[in-house]
């Protein structure tokens, strides 16, 4: 191994320990690689140019835009009103079938957050038995087609850079269909084993509250026992925050001050409560916007906001909407409101503004499950021409020589020119993350073949096998994509694993196609963690769940869909091909 092999190696090496220790920021991490290779001339700028227009790369860039805009229509909210009716059997097969087919197109992410309500509110079936379900059916249905995840398009792009063809639509059908259809009979078999979450769970949502003790409050110099905040209807002082010092339990002889922050926890329906107590502000009535209608939403995995303090974040400026409580699954929030940092997948109770629904950065930020709705959802003649248009594309990217990135340009021209998508809006939906994600996995791999590296794992791959069956490097591959995922984002851990998968097929001599498939839906398959996958942290929440029933429920889940997986790709493609 030459030095500059060895140093690619540990470029590589370093890339996948930064991904593990900063897994919230997988795109400077794998951009901080690239610039490394840069700056050691393993690759050159026209290297670097190249890939940020590879076709695979703009095609998933187009295809964001489309599903912003698909988001926007009725569709998703038509197909709620209609699944849970009828038989218990009927409405499960309907619901997880048609959460299945629709992440098939769209982003699954958004196919779970139009259903959760749909499934806590319904009367016919526990919600405890659908929403676990529900994600495992999302992600089985994203990896039915090549645009059902943007996992498949980040390796359909990496493959488009090695080996100068497409991966078609339907590639990953068969595979994954049949994943589908035996995972989906054990899920309906395993269903009983799922707990009964009680309403009282599903309706009294913990949230964090945060209130203010004003100067002239006539709480002043009283115990919080003489005040009557110590048997709150559904509502719990759990701190009190003095002058950066945090008291926490809070005693019932504890003596309230002026400028004390109370800290409570319980159900946000009983938030009004709180303003009958005269001196007692709460934190989103500092900003005058205190309402009846509330609305609630969910943080999305891309929101700008993520990583933010709600001060530091401007939150009232920018969406013109005032927090008034926060919750999330899993973890005990403690402190002030305006510092807790916010995460993806954090529920919010915002009191908004006029000028909320006409924000445009609503979609990109939150998952708006009840109160009010952004003014930018599409309605009338651009409802169904996106419904239509977006069908249209797909159909003729599969039935005619047309590509799915010629098509894709088109209905997005047609898009802006009719009103359905603004400027403004493919700025702030840009998937800046992803791209710099496939840029610089793309400069990774080129950075290896560069160096030498690739060609030497190629040509020794044979005699570390020591004469074993191909099949085994295959699975292994599998395997170790699969781990990787849990470690990292699923994205993350495709980038990471292709140039190893495909070189590794150079190397037997072997057909690249079923190794990179390999990759393609190990990356997508979890099913073990809550915190593995974004639908999965939605339910987890929505669902009130505990970490064993993800662990019990979805362990059965892994074994099978990986067994079927590994069973089934070298069929649909043989290793010589």
């Amino acid at each position: 191994m030459t030095a500059m092999q060895a140093f690619m190696l540990t470029v590589f090496l370093a890339t996948f320990i930064g991904l593990i220790k900063f897994q919230k920021v997988p795109e400077r991490v794998f951009f901080t690689s690239t610039l490394v290779c840069l700056l050691a001339s393993l690759v050159s700028t026209d290297d670097i140019l190249k890939n940020a227009v590879n076709p695979g790369l703009v095609t998933l860039i187009l295809l964001v835009f489309c599903s912003f805009t698909f988001e926007r229509t009725s569709l998703l909210r038509k197909l709620s009103n209609i699944l849970i009716s009828g038989s218990k059997v009927k409405s499960t097969l309907r619901t997880l079938l048609s959460a299945a087919f629709a992440s098939a197109i769209m982003n699954n992410t958004a196919v779970v957050a139009s259903l959760i309500n749909t499934i806590k509110n319904n009367t016919l079936i526990n919600p405890g038995k659908l929403l676990l379900p529900l994600s495992f059916v999302a992600i089985l249905g994203g990896t039915l087609t090549l645009v059902g995840t943007s996992t498949n398009l980040l390796v359909n792009s990496m493959f488009i850079e090695q080996s100068g063809t497409s991966l078609n639509f339907f590639d990953f059908t068969a595979v994954g269909l049949t994943a589908l259809a035996i995972c989906l009979v054990l899920i309906l078999i395993r269903l009983p084993s799922l707990p009964n979450i009680a309403e009282e769970a599903l309706q009294t949502k913990e949230y964090l509250l945060e209130a203010e003790v004003s100067d002239s409050s006539s709480l002043l110099g009283k115990t919080v026992e003489e005040n009557g905040l110590r048997n709150l209807d559904s509502l719990f002082l759990v701190e009190v925050v003095r002058k950066g010092r945090l008291i926490s339990p809070v005693t019932p002889e504890e003596v309230l001050q002026a400028k004390d922050k109370l800290i409570f926890t319980g159900d946000i329906s009983k938030v009004k409560t709180l303003q009958q107590f005269d001196g007692l502000t709460l934190f989103a009535e500092q900003d005058g916007l205190l309402r009846d209608n509330l609305t609630e939403v969910v943080i999305k995995p891309d929101s700008s906001v993520i990583g933010k303090s709600l001060k530091s974040a401007g939150f009232r400026a920018r969406f013109d909407a005032a927090v008034v409580a926060i919750r999330r699954e899993g973890e005990t929030l403690s402190g002030k409101l305006g510092e807790i940092v916010i995460q993806s997948g954090d529920f919010l109770v915002l009191a908004v503004g006029n000028d909320f629904s006409s924000r445009t950065n609503l979609s990109k930020n939150f998952f708006i499950l009840s109160g009010h709705q952004p003014d930018n959802m599409l309605s009338g003649w651009r409802n169904n021409l996106c419904v239509v248009g977006f069908f249209t594309a797909i159909a003729l990217s599969v039935f005619t020589s047309l590509s799915l990135l010629k098509c894709l340009m088109f209905f997005v021209a047609i898009l802006v020119f009719t009103g359905c998508l603004t400027v403004n809006e493919i700025k702030r939906r840009f998937p800046l993350e992803i791209w710099m994600i496939v840029l610089s996995a793309l400069t990774l791999a080129k950075g290896m073949e560069n160096s030498g590296l690739a060609e030497l794992m190629a040509t020794n791959v044979e005699s570390m096998l020591d004469g074993k069956s191909i099949y085994v490097a295959f699975a292994l591959i599998f395997i170790l994509s699969l781990i990787v995922t849990e470690l990292v984002t699923n994205n993350a851990a495709a980038a990471l694993m292709f140039p190893i998968a495909y070189n590794m097929a150079i190397g037997l001599d072997a057909s690249p196609l079923p190794f990179v498939m390999a990759v393609a839906f190990a990356a997508s398959g979890s099913f073990i963690s809550p915190y593995g996958y974004q639908t999965n942290v939605m339910v987890y929440n929505a669902g009130n769940y505990r970490l064993a029933d993800f662990v019990k429920f979805g362990l059965p889940i892994s074994l099978t869909y990986s067994a079927v997986v590994i069973v089934m790709i070298p069929i649909i493609f043989p290793f010589s091909g």
